[in-house]
């Protein structure tokens, strides 16, 4: 708060020294620090005694504790939403549960039995006459 560098705190004792005389100095300077410790501990004590008066420790104390029921109220209507969600979505039938498009086509229909043949023809090689037609074709590209 001051900045009172040891040259300062000299000059006021030399000050203090001519004006107070060098007999009565020592028992200045006792009654100075003994009045500057009964201000501390006064002002202290009115400190304490002004927030005893309006309870500053249970008002903090009471604002935590309201912080801590608005977090757990908080917290319990986020946990009965899931629980209600869960419950719905367990209420649902399989059926239910399908997408809206695959209900929109039905169930699937059955293929005709030839179409289940593993059979596979074999495909003819092109001839060498068929493939430098299509590739001179291709390669003109006009």
């Amino acid at each position: 708060m001051f900045d009172i560098g040891f040259t300062e705190l000299l000059v006021c004792l030399i000050v203090a020294l001519v004006v107070i005389g060098p007999e009565q100095l020592p028992g200045t300077v006792r009654t100075v620090g003994l009045w500057i410790g009964r201000l501390k501990r006064s002002l202290r004590d009115t400190r304490e005694e002004i927030e005893r008066q309006i309870g500053a420790d249970d008002i903090r104390r009471q604002l935590h504790n309201e912080e801590i029921m608005q977090n757990l109220e908080a917290t319990r209507l986020q946990l009965e939403q899931s629980m209600r969600e869960a419950e719905q979505a367990a209420s649902i039938n399989p059926a239910e549960q399908t997408p809206a498009r695959a209900q929109q086509y039905g169930p699937p229909e059955e293929l005709p039995d030839h179409a289940h043949i593993d059979e596979v023809k074999p495909v003819p090689a092109p001839s060498a006459t068929e493939t430098s037609t299509t590739t001179s074709k291709s390669g003109t590209g006009n």
